[in-house]
């Protein structure tokens, strides 16, 4: 009896391996994904084939941006490019037609975080003399900053601006990982140090806030290609 149930076990699994596979190559060669016989449509476009014409379409076609509404809608809200986006989103590269601003690009140098380890940043923050929420009292809260570790709230700190310049020194030198964010929020009184996959990043040129001078020079470039 044990012998004939493996059988059949072996059996139920074998076909249900050769069904997936077979739905699975049927949606990634039509990009039409979903069930066949269901009443919702199934969604179209999910897997596309990639454009090899040129080296430049072929960039494109990897770092194309496509909004999951309707082309048939004429609100101009969701065809047009947001403030925060300013220097990772093209805002010359879209389709015409209907698709125009609905389908977008990133910027050349824009690129896509694959995040790191937090506990670096946690140990960094408290070697720089964070507050733990067991030292302090709740009528003391108001008077500080919070900080926040991939939206978590971590602990609290007196010298904020001190300790967000501490942390991109650390980050510039490589100590910390180079993909992370410091963000300083002055009017909410909170710092925010974002360390998560799937963020989008620019490079950004460092100016010397007492000359008002690039720290990078010519020079530096030089060496850094010979």
């Amino acid at each position: 009896m044990d012998a004939y149930c493996v059988g059949w076990r072996a059996i139920l699994f074998s076909w249900l391996h050769v069904m997936a596979c077979a739905l699975l190559r049927y949606a990634l060669a039509t990009g039409n994904w979903g069930v066949r016989d269901s009443d919702q449509p199934p969604k179209t476009g999910v897997s596309q084939v990639l454009n090899r014409l040129t080296f430049a379409s072929t960039l494109s076609h990897l770092r194309r941006i496509n909004t999951p509404i309707g082309r048939e809608g004429k609100q101009p809200r969701p065809r047009q490019l947001h403030n925060t986006q300013w220097g990772l989103v093209c805002p010359c590269e879209t389709p015409e037609g209907q698709a125009v601003g609905l389908v977008k690009n990133l910027s050349l140098m824009c690129c896509v975080s694959v995040g790191s380890d937090v506990q670096p940043v946690l140990k960094l923050l408290d070697e720089l003399g964070v507050f733990n929420f067991e030292e302090i009292q709740s009528t003391q809260i108001p008077y500080l900053t919070k900080v926040f570790v991939n939206g978590n709230w971590v602990a609290l700190v007196e010298d904020a601006a001190g300790t967000a310049e501490d942390l991109r020194k650390h980050r510039r030198l490589a100590m910390l990982d180079t993909e992370g964010s410091v963000v300083r929020k002055i009017r909410q009184q909170e710092l925010h140090v974002w360390c998560d996959a799937g963020r989008l990043l620019r490079p950004l040129f460092i100016v010397n806030t007492e000359t008002q001078e690039l720290q990078i020079k010519a020079d530096d470039v030089s060496e850094k290609e010979g």
